[in-house]
């Protein structure tokens, strides 16, 4: 009886032991997380002057900065989602902006999701400078986010201009349909016969891992000679814009974020498609070159 009372109390003691390293596991994990959202090392190098940023740390999204386009399914693309501006789509959390892509039924077609896309139109907009931004993106079948560029004129948003004699550089575009750990660089314009033209994207691909793992810095470097694209700063991809053809890029430039669903690039989501999916957005930051 004695030595079965010694037992219970050697494993009461053991029990006891075990939730308090599990609790204290568990508040090191969540300190490390906030700890690993907060740091901020980036550093756009001494040539740069901030002269904008959205840290996204209110308690909603700042519509001084961004605009949420409603959008009907199929308008851009074919692609399959239609763009809202509920709460449930694009909110703060955790002070970083949340674009959440929703599968609404148990079937796959067009309608049958709902996503963001935000854009500074008549807000905010710039010509040249280093546009940075700190985000996780989302993966899979179907899914393709963005963080990119249009000309302000463009008489999408009250402009005189179509595209794509406005301009359009895009910062990032993953395919979720081709690969979640690759990102690609593009910009697109009206050639000398006002005919759609473009660079041509090119890929920057992870050592390892995919995009949805972790946080990234993605730079665009903007002036009147060249635009060039990093990633974690690594400089992937350049092109001149001296060219008369390539005026637009003279202009400023309005900001875009947002996630499409499907569409003529992108592929179809399946049943292999995880939902929701999120692109979540630390900061972005713009600065001009000092002189």
């Amino acid at each position: 009886m004695v030595k079965m009372k010694r037992t219970l109390s050697t494993l009461l003691a053991t029990s006891v032991v075990s939730i308090m390293l599990l609790s204290c596991m568990e508040k090191e994990n969540k300190t490390d997380l906030v700890t690993y959202l907060k740091t901020d090392n980036y550093n756009p190098g001494e040539d740069w002057k901030l002269v904008w940023s959205d840290e996204f740390s209110e308690e909603s999204i700042n519509t001084d900065n961004w605009n949420l386009q409603i959008v009907e399914a199929g308008r851009f693309n074919e692609e399959w989602q239609r763009y809202t501006n509920s709460e449930n789509n694009a909110y703060i959390e955790n002070d970083q902006l949340v674009i959440k892509a929703i599968h609404e039924s148990d079937e796959h077609g067009i309608d049958q999701y709902t996503s963001a896309r935000l854009n500074t139109a008549n807000k905010q907009s710039w010509k040249y400078g280093k546009i940075s931004a700190r985000i996780k993106l989302p993966y899979g079948e179907g899914i393709w986010p963005a963080f990119w560029m249009l000309g302000a004129n463009i008489n999408e948003n009250g402009g005189d201009t179509p595209w794509p004699q406005s301009g359009e550089i895009d910062i990032l575009e993953l395919y979720g349909s081709n690969d979640d750990a690759t990102v690609e660089a593009n910009i697109h314009f009206a050639d000398q016969l006002n005919s759609h033209a473009m660079m041509g994207a090119v890929p920057f691909t992870l050592d390892q891992g995919k995009f949805a793992d972790n946080f990234h810095i993605f730079e665009l470097a903007w002036d009147k000679e060249k635009v060039s694209w990093l990633v974690d700063g690594k400089e992937y991809a350049s092109f001149p814009i001296s060219a008369d053809e390539l005026s637009e890029f003279n202009e400023e430039f309005f900001l875009l974020l947002n996630i499409a669903v499907g569409g003529t690039w992108a592929g179809r989501p399946d049943d292999s498609t995880q939902f929701p999916q999120f692109m979540y957005v630390d900061w972005i930051r713009v600065y001009e070159a000092i002189e």
